[in-house]
């Protein structure tokens, strides 16, 4: 048996788990922004209960591996005590609005890439772009020099990290026992929702893309904590997400002698692959590209929004919509619901043609 650096274990196995993740998603259409367009056009949840049903999986799975002191989720990104609730909301609307007129999330571009689509070769490029120079760029400046600072730090009020089960200790309940309340809340009110509907429980794809994709997250998880492990050199604590990863890679396929490859990066890699791999074994693998100049356009517009507001929220709707919810971070909510706010924008602007019009329908909405 190879005696591999934890880092290279980490990525081989990250690879191997992109592939899962980006054949079950290629085969069972797995996309939250499908997902909301089914609710909002077609009046269907399947794709809905299927998001939510891995994010069920994914918080149960994540959370027995933190009881269990076998992953310490404590030390994620999701769970610093550090409250961006403005970075969460701005960058969830940002990232929201984008992915609509972009065709799809990280997550599906990748997917969609796999499968031929080269507009999204096109959106991943200027989505890793913008991620990048969000993180160490010029927009990356406007970010530390204006979001950073309206971060409530919830160490003043007694609390180490932002994990819903800390406000719940707060009442006098142990931590334990807190995480367990939480935890059982949350997967036990998923899990009715989703089964609850007779359609849902009828389509086995579904249900097992979701189961899927939920342990996937874990997978995550457990391949950072426990295989990344190491004394030395420990692998940073992380799970799924896609966006912050596109642009490491762009500029790791550009600086190769001088990278290292991590755990994001290779499953950005295997998603494609597993993707195309899946497409090529359905049948459904097609060239597809832009039909018109304002095809390109829109795609161009939300490939930088989602990398903008992917980088501000910390995650997408794989990074914080399962990734983040999973550890029950305060921040992943609040993500969450504003990329849900902004898809809702995206939709109603693809239907008026403009933001005002957009805007006026939501108000008339509400």
């Amino acid at each position: 048996m190879l005696d591999l650096p934890a880092y290279q274990t980490v990525a081989w196995l990250g690879f191997a788990a992109g592939l899962a993740f980006g054949a079950i998603a290629q085969r069972t259409n797995f996309c939250t922004m499908g997902a909301l367009s089914d609710v909002l056009y077609m009046g269907s949840f399947v794709r809905l209960r299927m998001w939510l049903l891995a994010m069920a999986v994914a918080i149960a799975g994540s959370q027995a591996l933190a009881a269990t002191d076998l992953v310490d989720l404590g030390g994620s990104i999701y769970l610093a005590p550090s409250l961006g609730w403005l970075g969460a909301i701005l960058g969830g609307l940002l990232f929201g609005f984008g992915m609509t007129i972009a065709g799809g999330c990280g997550n599906r571009n990748l997917v969609r890439l796999g499968a031929g689509n080269l507009k999204s070769l096109v959106v991943l490029l200027v989505l890793g772009f913008f991620a990048y120079m969000t993180l160490r760029g010029l927009t990356g400046a406007l970010r530390v020099a204006v979001i950073e600072p309206a971060a409530i730090d919830l160490r003043r009020f007694g609390f180490e990290t932002q994990g819903l089960p800390a406000f719940l200790s707060a009442a006098g309940i142990g931590p334990a026992t807190a995480r367990a309340v939480v935890a059982f809340a949350a997967v036990a009110t998923l899990l009715a929702y989703c089964l609850s509907d007779p359609e849902f429980r009828a389509r086995p794809a579904a249900i097992g893309g979701g189961v899927g994709i939920g342990a996937l997250i874990v997978a995550g998880w457990a391949i950072t904590g426990i295989a990344g492990a190491d004394d030395f050199e420990p692998t940073p604590i992380a799970s799924f997400t896609f966006i912050a990863p596109t642009g490491d890679a762009l500029v790791y396929a550009m600086t190769w002698t001088g990278a290292r490859m991590n755990f994001g990066i290779a499953t950005v890699l295997g998603v494609i692959v597993g993707a195309f791999l899946a497409a090529k074994a359905s049948g459904e693998f097609r060239i597809e590209a832009f039909s018109d100049v304002a095809d390109m356009k829109r795609h161009l517009g939300g490939a930088a929004l989602m990398g903008i507001g992917g980088v501000t929220a910390l995650g997408c709707t794989i990074g914080q919509g399962l990734t983040g919810i999973s550890t029950l971070a305060a921040g992943s909510v609040i993500a969450v619901l504003a990329i849900c706010v902004g898809g809702y924008a995206g939709f109603k602007y693809l239907e008026e043609g403009t933001l005002v019009g957009a805007l006026r329908a939501i108000a008339e909405r509400t």
